[in-house]
């Protein structure tokens, strides 16, 4: 089923639970909800309780009037918005739930890092024929979209993409060499090689997520396949050593040191870079100050003494140009980020993936592309503005009285225009087409807040119910 086509069954699952006779299904789904949150994290019963809930209410679909004469195709899509809205909201209670779980994903995410530095297609008897990096990248595209998305299906959406793109590359290149189809033998090493390329961020927890609830009956035919090649590339990552790489053993710990070298490297130049930019911006704000001072015994020699019971004024004013002065420039700004992104390694590598077309050659793009890269170039040009802006304002206002500065500040330097919040305000990708379904004057139709993480939300809403406002926080 098509991305468009589950939006329409999410659409069509939510104006039914609007009706008056859904109310014992919205009761039902948001108590599960509630009771499900207030119990501690135990990922085995978690999934068997979500299934189970999953095949009771889909039971119940089929045998009430609101789904009486629908085709199976429209009972498929019932469950579907059920999954999608009932794990949406309870992603951030069962995502990575466990340390245990998380300390994982970091010593996958670590290996990977450094096994990249130093890998080949030959590493994993990848035939020459099929070697083909450049549009590997579609496929190392896909994947990073992981997690971009809660619900279970859109994850391993992204998982399947990332496959069908391999297994298209090897059948056409097959073909192209006069070769027999590519079987698993062909496909599992480049996708090893891909997902390392890639190194998605928490690997280990977003499988585990689709397995425990993604709906079992629909994990079958290709879904199955491809998701069970996945779960062995993980295991062979997790595993991986110089008998794997068809490596000698010193060679590849050689390779392993060297990768270490280059990262902790990196990391030692940039940490460097930036105690030498904060030691120059001390001594050059100290010039300032001298420079200051002197300009200021020049042109006053002589300062009156100030009359008694009059209050001195100029050490406010000299107290607010000192914090103007204090005041880092847009470029200082960007260089500090950079060393921040440079030094977390991990997390930079995260926050980067928020822009998954930063690393694509132009080969790589789709029409389908250009409304997400339209909508995220919106988002950093206005973001990028406003900061600039916001810091010309404030260095403006160094000419003004200590009254003109709080009132003028106030006015134009906090308050967001109304085109930026419309745009930064905006929590989800464009190429998410799962929206929130407003109604016609651009309010929600369901007054429910969402239950999320920070991460970019597949938001879905129920409708009120009188008497059940108690859920509503569900």
């Amino acid at each position: 089923m098509e991305n468009t086509d589950v939006f329409l069954g999410l659409h069509d699952f939510l104006e039914r639970m609007r009706q008056p006779s859904a109310s014992d299904f919205v009761k039902s789904i948001k108590s599960f909800i509630v009771s499900f949150s207030n119990n501690a994290p135990d990922p085995e019963r978690d999934s068997a309780s979500v299934q189970e809930f999953f095949a009771k209410m889909e039971g119940a679909f089929r045998a009430h009037p609101l789904w009486s004469g629908c085709s199976e195709e429209e009972l498929e899509s019932a469950g579907e918005g059920l999954e999608k809205y009932v794990m949406t909201k309870l992603f951030s209670r069962v995502y990575a739930s466990l340390a245990d779980d998380v300390k994982i994903d970091e010593q996958i995410s670590e290996k990977m890092a450094l096994i990249q530095q130093f890998i080949r297609p030959e590493n994993l008897d990848i035939k020459p024929n099929f070697q083909n990096e450049t549009s590997w990248l579609l496929a190392q595209k896909e994947l990073l979209k992981i997690n971009m998305h809660k619900a279970p299906r859109d994850k391993l959406v992204c998982l399947l993409s990332c496959c069908k793109v391999i297994s298209n590359l090897l059948f056409n290149a097959s073909i192209a060499s006069n070769e027999n189809p590519p079987g698993a033998d062909e496909f599992l090493p480049v996708l090893i090689y891909v997902i390392i390329k890639a190194n998605p961020p928490q690997l280990h927890s977003n499988l585990l997520y689709i397995q425990r609830y993604r709906g079992q009956s629909r994990l079958t035919g290709e879904a199955a396949y491809f998701f069970t090649n996945v779960l062995s590339a993980e295991s062979f990552i997790s595993n991986i050593d110089a008998k794997a790489l068809s490596m000698e053993e010193i060679e590849f710990e050689k390779n392993m040191e060297s990768a270490r070298a280059l990262l902790s490297g990196l990391s030692s130049d940039v940490e460097a870079l930036s105690n030498k930019n904060n030691l120059d911006e001390g001594v050059g704000h100290y010039s300032e100050l001298v420079e200051t001072s002197s300009q200021a015994s020049v042109e006053s020699p002589v300062r009156p003494k100030p009359t008694e019971g009059k209050p001195r004024t100029e050490a406010p004013h000299a107290k607010d140009q000192s914090a103007v002065m204090k005041v880092p420039s847009l470029s200082d700004l960007e260089n500090k980020g950079a060393t921040i992104l440079l030094n977390d390694q991990t997390g930079g590598r995260q926050a980067l993936r928020e822009y998954p077309y930063l690393f694509s050659q132009v080969g790589d793009l789709t029409f389908k592309d250009v409304e997400e890269l339209l909508s995220q170039y919106k988002q950093l040009v206005f973001k990028y503005v406003s900061l600039s802006r916001g810091l010309s304002l404030t260095t403006e206002f160094s000419s003004y009285s200590k009254s003109e500065m709080h009132s003028q500040h106030h006015h134009e330097s906090f308050k967001e225009p109304e085109d930026v919040r419309d745009v930064t305000s905006n929590d989800e990708s464009a190429g998410d087409r799962h929206r929130l379904i407003d109604g016609p004057d651009g309010t929600s139709l369901f007054g429910e807040e969402n239950v999320g993480s920070g991460l970019p939300q597949d938001k879905v809403e129920l409708p009120q119910r009188e008497g059940n406002n108690e859920m509503s926080q569900s």
